[in-house]
C-alpha cells in the first residue's frame, strides 16, 4: 500500500510540474506574442508618421532645382594624316592626332510649383560646330551683333509653364536641342562616340515656343513655331512649324514620327523664298535587356526657282551588353541629295557641300568602370561621292580656305565621358 502511495504521489508531483511547465511556456509565448505585437505596431506607426511626412512634403515644397554636367575628351587617330589635322564632316569629333576637349557641360533644371527654368552652358569643341551655321547680323548705332560667338556657350536655355489643363499643357520659351532623330549632344546617351551623317546634316538646335500635352501613358504630342533650324537669329523673316507625336513603353520600345517645315534659305537668295519640307521618324526597340536596336529615316524635298531640291536618309544601329559593364555598338548610315538644277541655273546644295551621297559604317566598345563614367573605342569609316575629307597635304585657295581632297577616311577614336 505504501509503495502504491509513493508511485501515486510521484504522479500527481509529475503531472503538476509538467502542468506548470505548459503554464510557464504558454506564459512565455503570450509574451513573445505581445513583444512582436508592440514591435508590429510601433513599425506601423513609424511608416505611417514617414508617409505623412512625405506627403507633407509633397504638397508643401513646390520648388526644386537638379544641378548636372558632363565632361567629353578625346584623341583620335585620321589614316589619311591630314596636315590641317581636321577630320572633316564629323560635327564634333573633328581633330587628328591632337588630344581634345568635346564638351563641357554645366546644366540646371528649376521648377517652382508650374514654372520651369532650364539652361544648358558649355565650351569645347562641340559648341564651335554645333553653331557653325547661325546666322551672322551687323551691329548697328543702337543694336549688338548677332552670330556664333555671341550664343555658342548656351546649349538650350528656355522657360515653362504647365497649365493645368487635362493631363497638363507644358509651354516652354527658349533655345531648345532639336528632337529631330534618336542620337543627342550628350555621348554618354548614344551608342557610338562619334554621330551619323544624319545627326551632322539635320538641324541641332530650334529657338521659339513649344507646346507638349500627354494624351496617355503612352502617348504624347508637340509643337513647335520657331525661327527656323539652327538660327537663334534668322536669317529671313518666315517661321518655321514642328509637329511631332512619339509612342513609349518604358524599356522596351519609343516611335518618333515628325514634321518640320519653314523658309530656310537666307532673304534674297537665288532660290527664292521655298518652303524646305522635312519628315522624320526612328523607333527604338529592346527586346531583352541585353539588346537595342534604332532604325532611322529621314527626308524631304524644297521646290525653288532652279527645281525641287530634297535628300533621302537612313540609319541602323545595334548595341550588345555582353556583361554589366560592357556594351558593344555598330551603326550604318547613308545620306543621298539630290540638287535642283534648270535652264536659270543650280540651286545651292543643301549638304555636304555638292556631294550627292555621303556613307559611313561605325564600331565602339564601350566599357563602363563605373555607373557614371564611360571610355570608349571606335572605329569608323567615312565615303563620299565627291572629295569632300582632307588627306595628306592639304592646300588652300586664295582666300585661305582648306581644299578638300580625298573620298574617303578612317579613324581610330579613343574618348572618355562622365556625369553627374
Amino acid at each position: 500500500m505504501r509503495v502504491a502511495a509513493f508511485v501515486a504521489s510521484l504522479a500527481v508531483v509529475a503531472l503538476t510540474s509538467h502542468a506548470r511547465a505548459e503554464d510557464d511556456r504558454d506564459r512565455d509565448r503570450d509574451a513573445k506574442i505581445a513583444a512582436l505585437q508592440k514591435k508590429v505596431e510601433e513599425l506601423s506607426t513609424a511608416v505611417k508618421d514617414l508617409q505623412s511626412q512625405e506627403g507633407a512634403v509633397k504638397t508643401g515644397s513646390k520648388a526644386s532645382l537638379v544641378l548636372s554636367g558632363y565632361v567629353e575628351a578625346f584623341w583620335q587617330w585620321n589614316f589619311n594624316e591630314p596636315s590641317n589635322f581636321i577630320t572633316n564632316f564629323r560635327g564634333f569629333d573633328n581633330r587628328h592626332n591632337i588630344f581634345s576637349i568635346d564638351n563641357i557641360v554645366l546644366d540646371a533644371a528649376g521648377k517652382y510649383d508650374r514654372v520651369s527654368a532650364h539652361f544648358a552652358l558649355q565650351v569645347g569643341n562641340t559648341p564651335e560646330s554645333y553653331y557653325a551655321a547661325e546666322p551672322v547680323w551687323r551691329a548697328a548705332s543702337g543694336a549688338g551683333p548677332s552670330g556664333p560667338d555671341v550664343w555658342k556657350f548656351i546649349q538650350q536655355a528656355n522657360v515653362g509653364y504647365n497649365a493645368p489643363l487635362g493631363r497638363g499643357l507644358l509651354t516652354e520659351l527658349g533655345i531648345f536641342v532639336s528632337p529631330i532623330g534618336p542620337e543627342t549632344l550628350p555621348v554618354k546617351d548614344n551608342f557610338n562616340w562619334s554621330r551619323s551623317n544624319l545627326f551632322f546634316g539635320l538641324p541641332y538646335y530650334h529657338t521659339g515656343i513649344r507646346a507638349t500635352y500627354p494624351l496617355t501613358d503612352r502617348w504624347s504630342v508637340s509643337a513647335m513655331v520657331c525661327n527656323g533650324w539652327n538660327s537663334v537669329v534668322d536669317n529671313n523673316v518666315q517661321i518655321s512649324l514642328q509637329g511631332m507625336v512619339t509612342y513609349t513603353v518604358p524599356d522596351k520600345v519609343s516611335f518618333t514620327a515628325l514634321y518640320f517645315g519653314g523658309v530656310e534659305r537666307p532673304q534674297n537668295a537665288p532660290e527664292g523664298e521655298p518652303w524646305r519640307n522635312l519628315f522624320d521618324a526612328y523607333i527604338t526597340y529592346s527586346p531583352t535587356k541585353w539588346f537595342t536596336t534604332i532604325l532611322h529615316a529621314d527626308g524631304g524635298f524644297e521646290p525653288n526657282n532652279f527645281g525641287t531640291s530634297g535628300w533621302m536618309a537612313g540609319a541602323a544601329s545595334f548595341r550588345f551588353q555582353p556583361l554589366s559593364w560592357m556594351y558593344l555598338s555598330a551603326r550604318a548610315d547613308a545620306f543621298y541629295e539630290w540638287i535642283a538644277t534648270n535652264a536659270l541655273g543650280t540651286a545651292a546644295p543643301l549638304f555636304w557641300g555638292g556631294s550627292h551621297w555621303v556613307s559611313s559604317q561605325t564600331a565602339t566598345v564601350d566599357v563602363r568602370p563605373n555607373p557614371n563614367m564611360s571610355v570608349r573605342l571606335e572605329y569608323r569609316h567615312d565615303q563620299s561621292e565627291q572629295p569632300i575629307y582632307f588627306g595628306g597635304n592639304v592646300a588652300t585657295d586664295a582666300a585661305g580656305n582648306f581644299i578638300t581632297n580625298a573620298r574617303a577616311q578612317n579613324t581610330i577614336t579613343v574618348g572618355a565621358t562622365a556625369w553627374f
